[in-house]
């Protein structure tokens, strides 16, 4: 198994359908042991959905916006016996209404920073707030929306989703020497909790089946999970600052006639 006596905290889990819980579903098919955390109205869900996994995962709470949360989290996995983390996966993100289909002059900077703060700085103060348990050969994994361009109804969180490649990047920088590798999985849409959020998703959707050339399943999210799995094994020891694109191939090609 590619995960075999691994030990990994996912965040983000809060319903069965979310990217996250597949890739939980998919780290313990492959011999991992998890832990999961949640925040705030979703801590109930994150524990209601960690039912669902078979063995049942604990669940801490973290608040990637609370200092207080943040440093509480490695002394929380060594009172869950944890003496290491071998992997962490980032699934987390949140924007204000106002960042999402108005375009760019509808939030101001309070909204704004929000984004920024969730959906990008955290990637960093998640990072930070494990890393006195990780060790050389750890893998640090986020979930992202490829961010090179411009994308219908995105406005603010696509800008946050660049700072967030680029916080990748240079947490990949810093943590070479100490052997940990930083990447991220650039999905394709996939029908979620936060997908569906987002304005006119469903054009997404739809355009995305017809032009990626592997074609696209908006309600399969295990496609996904399987390349996270990949990323936080041993099978990419020398590959880090990467973003590997689990779309069907919808970033490499050019608009069709008619889209």
């Amino acid at each position: 198994m590619l995960l075999e006596g691994k030990r990994i905290l996912v965040t983000g889990v809060l319903t069965d359908d979310s990217i996250a819980y597949a890739v939980a579903v998919r780290c313990q098919e492959q011999g991992a042991e998890l832990v999961l955390t949640g925040a705030g109205r979703g801590l109930s869900l994150t524990r209601r959905t960690a039912r669902k996994l078979g063995p049942e995962p604990p669940v801490l709470e973290l608040d990637v916006t609370d200092a207080g949360h943040l440093a509480a989290l490695a002394p929380g996995l060594r009172e869950l016996g944890w003496d290491r983390v071998d992997g962490v996966v980032h699934a987390i993100g949140f924007a204000p209404a106002a960042c999402l289909g108005s375009g760019m002059f509808a939030a101001g900077w309070d909204d704004v920073s929000v984004a920024l703060q969730v959906s990008a700085y955290s990637l960093k103060a998640l990072t930070e707030a494990v890393l006195p348990l990780m060790s050389r050969g750890a893998s640090v994994l986020g979930l992202d929306f490829d961010a090179s361009v411009a994308w219908p109804a995105y406005d603010w969180m696509g800008v946050a989703k660049a700072a967030f490649e680029s916080t990748s990047r240079y947490l990949a920088r810093d943590l070479g020497e100490r052997g940990i590798r930083v990447n991220l999985v650039a999905a394709g849409p996939i029908r979620t909790v936060a997908g569906r959020s987002i304005p006119g998703f469903s054009t997404f959707e739809d355009v995305w089946a017809r032009r990626a050339p592997l074609g696209w399943d908006v309600d399969d999210a295990d496609t996904v999970a399987r390349s996270c799995v990949a990323l936080l094994s041993d099978w990419f020891p020398a590959t880090t600052g990467e973003i590997v694109h689990v779309d069907g191939g919808f970033h490499a090609v050019g608009t069709s006639a008619g889209e």
